[in-house]
């Protein structure tokens, strides 16, 4: 049997079991429109074969629609309280994907691979507004065998993820994302269908990943250094925003030239390509130096 998924009515029932209180800090907005998890679900292109990491699982409303779809889902979940009682609510909702289901009480900002039961191969979750942006990077870091990442988060957000270069809201978390694969905007998600409603409307994101740059660690370390110092001050050229990453403006003007890249252009106007060109550059003319 399919899964029953949660409507207004349960989700308040299950709060109110549970004495919840969705708060600001945890950036709790629990969904309760079954139609809006069927679509994410769906967005998502999981299937029998996916392991499904869902971060926030909160009352279980996406995590029932997710066990209808893929293989197994695992859920992160930081609330104690919210973690132990999702069993009970996947036994009484879909209780023939019960032996499908593992929850990990856990923060996703530092949850390690030894702390899920197996390997997943997709990331599906209403992610905490507030640290929706480092959730994100962390698990695409932590998790290499993530092949495809969905997730909702603020618009705004959606919207600088989702970025091209030479655009005004393209910045920090529009290139570091791009490092991981190729990433789009998946839909919109109005306010009505959260409990309590958001004051702003919500965006979904789709990664697919393709690790074209490689997993070294030290190599994404680079990379991003790069990035935060280019953006850390958008006004200036790169030349002048690189000046205290690379150790004075000559040095930085050297670098960007090694990774043809204009140095008088700005941070906006780069692609993750010439990010990783810099940083490559700048490990090189490293390893060149006398020691």
């Amino acid at each position: 049997m399919p899964p029953r998924l949660l409507g207004p009515a349960e989700i308040r029932a299950l709060a109110a079991d549970l004495d919840v209180r969705p708060t600001k800090t945890l950036g709790q907005n629990f969904v309760h429109d079954a139609n809006t998890v069927r679509r994410i679900v769906s967005s998502s292109g999981v299937g029998a074969d996916d392991v499904v990491l869902e971060v926030g699982p909160g009352l279980g409303s996406l995590t029932l629609a997710l066990l209808g779809a893929a293989g197994r889902v695992v859920a992160v979940e930081i609330d104690p309280k919210l973690a132990a009682r999702l069993p009970q609510t996947i036994g009484d909702y879909a209780p023939d994907q019960v032996d499908a289901f593992d929850v990990v009480t856990a923060d996703a900002l530092t949850v390690e691979p030894a702390d899920l039961p197996v390997a997943p191969t997709a990331l599906v979750a209403n992610l905490p507004y507030n640290v929706a942006v480092p959730v994100l990077l962390n698990l695409m870091a932590k998790f290499p065998t993530l092949r495809t990442a969905l997730v909702m988060v603020q618009a705004e957000v959606a919207d600088r993820l989702a970025a091209t270069p030479g655009g005004r809201i393209y910045g920090v978390p529009s290139v570091k994302a791009r490092y991981y694969g190729d990433v789009s905007r998946a839909g919109s998600i109005g306010k009505h269908v959260f409990w309590p409603e958001p004051k702003i409307e919500s965006g979904l994101v789709r990664i697919e990943r393709t690790d074209r740059f490689g997993l070294d660690p030290e190599h994404r370390r680079l990379t991003f250094a790069a990035i935060d110092a280019a953006f850390a001050q958008r006004r200036k050229t790169m030349r002048s925003a690189l000046a205290t990453w690379a150790g004075s403006p000559a040095r930085a003007e050297e670098l960007l030239r090694a990774a043809d890249i204009d140095p008088q252009i700005r941070g906006e106007r780069l692609a993750v390509d010439d990010f990783v060109r810099l940083a490559e550059s700048a490990a090189s003319a490293a390893r060149c130096e006398p020691s």
